[in-house]
C-alpha cells in the first residue's frame, strides 16, 4: 500500500511538474468568446500573471489564433502560448529586443583594433556538429528582464564559453558589473550595447567578476569599481569573424561565439524545432550567443542559438535558428555581428 502510495504521488508530481512548463489548449477553446476568456484566465493562472484587461484578452486571442494556425502546418518549428502570449510583437520587440545593435554598430564604424576572420582563416576540418552545452562550455539561460541588456548577456555567454573551454571550469559571470560600469557611447544598460567594446572593457579592468560577487538586478546601478579585478575572468582581447556562414561556422567550432540578429515574427512566441519563419536582416537589434550547430535527421542545418529570455522561452531558454541559406548574413542575420574574445592557455584568473 505504501508502495502504490508513493508512486501516485509521484505521478501526480510528475503531472504537476509537466503542466508547469508548458501551456496546452485545445482547438475547441478557440470557437466562442467565452471558451477563449476562460483560456485566458487559465493561462493567467498558469503563467501568474496577473494583469486582466480588454486589450491584453485581445492580444492573447490574436497570439492564440496564429500559434493554432502555424502548428497545424508543415513548418520544421512549433509555437506556444509562453508568458509573453499577452503581447504584441510590437511591444515585445520594444522591451526585449531592442538592443540597438545595427544602429550602434553603423555609428561606431570600423575600429583598426579590432582584427576580421584571422584567427580561424585558414581552418578547414571542422567537426560535422558542435555542441558547447555538452561540453560544459555554456551556463544555463539566463533572464534579461524588461531591459535592453541582451547585449551584455551576448558577451558574458562567449567569456564564460572561452573561459571553460581554457581552464575546464564553467563560471557564471556578471552581466551586472557590464551594466554599470561599462557605460559610455556604444554601451548604455538597459538602452542597448555592443559586444565588441565589452571585451575591451573587461581586458582594460582586470577581467569581469563573477555573478556571486556581482549579480544583476536588471536596472543599471552605480559602478562598484571595487570590484574591479576581484574573482574575475581575464581576457587578451577580441576578434570580429567573417561576416558570413563560413566565418560564423569556423569560430563556433572552437568557441560560443557572441552574434546578434532580426527577432521579429514568430520569435517571442517560440517553442521548439528549427526555426525557418519570417524575419530581417537588416534591423539586427537583439543581441544573442551561437553555442552550436547540428542538422536534423532531415538534414536541415542549424545553429543552437543561446538567448536571454529566461528559461521560460523556447527550449529551456535556447533555439535552433535555420543554418545554410542563401543569405550570406544567414537567417535573421545571425552571421553578420560574429565577434569572440580572446583568451590564451597561461592568461591566469584573478581569485578563481
Amino acid at each position: 500500500m505504501e508502495i502504490r502510495s508513493f508512486l501516485l504521488r509521484s505521478i501526480y508530481l510528475v503531472l504537476i511538474l509537466g503542466l508547469a512548463e508548458s501551456f496546452d489548449f485545445h482547438e475547441k477553446e478557440l470557437e466562442t468568446e467565452e471558451s477563449l476568456l476562460r483560456m485566458y484566465d487559465r493561462w493567467r493562472g498558469h503563467h501568474q500573471v496577473e494583469q486582466r484587461s480588454q486589450e491584453r484578452f485581445n492580444v492573447f486571442k490574436y497570439n492564440a489564433r496564429h500559434v493554432h494556425k502555424t502548428n497545424k502546418m508543415n513548418k520544421p518549428y512549433k509555437l506556444e502560448l509562453n508568458h509573453f502570449a499577452n503581447m504584441t510583437s510590437h511591444e515585445f520587440l520594444s522591451t526585449y529586443a531592442n538592443s540597438k545593435v545595427s544602429h550602434l554598430r553603423a555609428l561606431k564604424g570600423d575600429d583598426d583594433t579590432t582584427q576580421q576572420g584571422k584567427i580561424y582563416a585558414n581552418v578547414t576540418d571542422l567537426p560535422i556538429r558542435i555542441d558547447w552545452r555538452k561540453l560544459n562550455a555554456v551556463t544555463p539561460a539566463k533572464n534579461q528582464g524588461a531591459c535592453g541588456s541582451c547585449w551584455a548577456f551576448a558577451a558574458v555567454t562567449a567569456v564564460e564559453g572561452i573561459n571553460a573551454i581554457r581552464t575546464g571550469k564553467l563560471i557564471s559571470l556578471s552581466e551586472q558589473q557590464l551594466m554599470d560600469c561599462d557605460s559610455g557611447v556604444y554601451n548604455n544598460a538597459c538602452e542597448g550595447g555592443l559586444a565588441e567594446p565589452a571585451f575591451i572593457f573587461i581586458k582594460k579592468h582586470g577581467g569581469i567578476a563573477s555573478d556571486e560577487s556581482y549579480p544583476y538586478t536588471g536596472k543599471k546601478e552605480a559602478c562598484d569599481k571595487a570590484k574591479y579585478g576581484h574573482h574575475s575572468v581575464t581576457l587578451d582581447g577580441q576578434e570580429f569573424l567573417d561576416f558570413t556562414e563560413e566565418g560564423l561556422m569556423k569560430g563556433v567550432a572552437h568557441q560560443p561565439v557572441s552574434s546578434a540578429m532580426e527577432p521579429g515574427g514568430d520569435f517571442h512566441l517560440y517553442k521548439s524545432g528549427v526555426y525557418t519563419g519570417p524575419c530581417s536582416t537588416a534591423n539586427r537589434g537583439h543581441a544573442v550567443a551561437v553555442v552550436g550547430y547540428d542538422e536534423t535527421p532531415e538534414g536541415l542545418k542549424y545553429w543552437i542559438v543561446k538567448n536571454s529570455w529566461s528559461d521560460k522561452w523556447g527550449d529551456k531558454g535556447f533555439m535552433l535558428l535555420e543554418r545554410g541559406i542563401a543569405d550570406k548574413d544567414g537567417r535573421c542575420g545571425i552571421a553578420a555581428e560574429g565577434i569572440i574574445p580572446l583568451k590564451d592557455h597561461y592568461t591566469p584568473n584573478k581569485e578563481l
